[in-house]
């Protein structure tokens, strides 16, 4: 079928004929593929990437062929290659490692100078500028959480290290959570609920958890701060959520950890280093309990939610 503009004659019926057809707005394709609509139309500008039909009012319209180009583009970002490398890839199919590797560095050093001055905009700036280019799923495996190790090497036994871990964590924090308030007014049905379980505030893993799962299209409520079992049962009973994930970095006591995964009537995961830490206690437990699942890190967690089919309405 024509979608052709310049047919003056074209109405709003030839959308719907479009739809019918097969044609998909923007919105289906970023639930689809997890792209958001702001990626998928900077890519489209910027780099040509993606070049969807357009209906006489100028709608964007993608087939299946459309969300299988995006795939390939998505196996690409999760290689590490940067988005600009991405379309010449695609047409030699040579891999370009090395000099994906260096950008995603360099992307990383920006962000690292602007946490060691402690400069909000320039943090802002930078990041906001690689979100309209990647999914999340990218900026946490590439850029996110590199950085992330590289800043805990940073911090040992250095002067200031914690008034840069206060404000980066802060920063991320309110960052992603307004994402997720955005995110949450869009989304129906029951909610994640994720809780973090140790003594430590503000956890960037617990926020990118959450931000990622939040991107795969269902409400997430976070609660930053550790509830004893009957309270956290209660919180449970209230919210009512598909699943409730537990998220720690450190080591809990043994007892306390058994108490808080059992008895809910939702799948429940745990994440974090955690699952490290209590690796072969927590392998008998989940094999005593089916609604048990343990991912290490934001990644894995939606790897997890993927798997048990959580992350659509």
């Amino acid at each position: 079928m024509s979608l052709d503009s310049s047919n003056p004659g074209a109405t709003a019926d030839d959308y719907q004929a479009a739809i019918a057809q097969g044609f998909m707005p923007i919105r289906d394709v970023a639930r689809i593929t997890g792209v958001n609509a702001v990626t998928l139309r900077a890519w489209e500008r910027r780099y040509g990437l993606i070049v969807p039909h357009r209906t006489p009012k100028g709608h964007r319209l993608y087939s299946d062929e459309h969300v299988t180009h995006i795939q390939a583009i998505l196996t690409w970002l999760n290689r590490g290659v940067s988005v600009s490398q991405v379309k010449g890839l695609l047409r030699s199919n040579q891999p370009a490692f090395a000099e994906a590797s260096s950008q995603w560095e360099a992307k990383r050093q920006q962000l690292q100078e602007a946490i060691c001055n402690l400069n909000e905009r320039r943090l802002d700036d930078c990041f906001n500028s690689e979100l309209a280019l990647y999914p999340p799923s990218t900026l946490c495996e590439q850029l996110l959480l590199p950085l992330l190790e590289e800043l805990e090497l940073r911090w040992r036994n250095q002067f200031g290290a914690q008034a840069e871990r206060v404000f980066f964590y802060s920063w991320l924090r309110s960052k992603l959570g307004a994402r997720l308030y955005h995110n949450n007014r869009q989304h129906n049905g029951a909610p994640l609920l994720l809780i973090n379980v140790s003594d430590l505030p503000m956890a960037p893993g617990l926020w990118l958890t959450a931000w990622l799962a939040s991107n795969a299209g269902i409400a997430v409520e976070v609660f930053d701060w550790p509830l004893p079992p009957p309270e956290l049962a209660l919180a449970v009973e209230h919210i009512q959520p598909r699943a409730v994930l537990l998220y720690s970095s450190q080591a809990l006591n043994s007892t306390h950890l058994q108490r808080l995964l059992g008895g809910y009537d939702c799948p429940c995961l745990l994440v974090g280093q955690v699952v490290q830490i209590h690796a072969d206690e927590l392998q008998v437990i989940a094999q005593q309990n089916a609604e048990l699942s343990l991912a290490s890190d934001p990644l894995a967690a939606l790897h997890s939610l993927t798997d048990l089919n959580l992350l659509h309405s």
